[in-house]
């Protein structure tokens, strides 16, 4: 028997786990609080909900992260503070972050976690640590559907280009 061929837990972590996944975390705190920051200046009753669920969602990773990196003897990565409450109205228009501004911030930090928890996903050896990030890749995955149709439904996605094809008929 190896030093990986037991429980996983007891297996130790390689250097690309412990970095993936104190990258992770950092950057999650760091989306808390801009999240937190935004939610500030949202007008739209959907978008405010939408972010007090992707903050929630957040919180919940950082305690199942932190506690495999304090299962491991690391170093945890240091938390912004949290920004303070403010209300819309104290807010000078000019000084607004707009709404479709903060759902295309939020479409691109859900798009980052994704890319992310893939690459730790395809850098672990330890089971546990794979199977986590693959649980938040789908939590992320769901959330990232709830801000497209939010996109879509308030018009404001922006699409590429679209590609119309038409084939020749003979």
């Amino acid at each position: 028997m190896g030093i990986l061929s037991g429980n996983p837990k007891e297996e130790p972590m390689h250097y690309g786990e412990v970095f993936g996944t104190w990258s992770y975390l950092l950057a999650t705190k760091a989306a808390i609080a801009g999240h937190q920051l935004q939610s500030n200046h949202a007008g739209d009753e959907d978008l405010q909900k939408l972010l007090n669920e992707t903050i929630e969602i957040g919180l919940e990773e950082v305690k199942q992260i932190e506690t495999l990196l304090k299962e491991n003897g690391i170093g945890l990565p240091p938390t912004p503070p949290e920004p303070p409450n403010a209300c819309l109205e104290d807010i000078p228009i000019g000084a607004r972050i707009q709404d479709p501004a903060i759902a295309a911030a939020l479409s691109a930090s859900v798009a980052s976690c994704l890319i992310s928890c893939s690459t730790i996903i395809g850098q672990c050896i330890r089971e546990d640590i794979a199977m986590m990030f693959g649980q938040l890749h789908m939590q992320k995955a769901q959330l990232g559907a709830k801000v497209l149709k939010l996109n879509k439904e308030k018009g404001w996605l922006i699409p590429p280009p679209l590609h119309h094809y038409k084939s020749e008929q003979c």
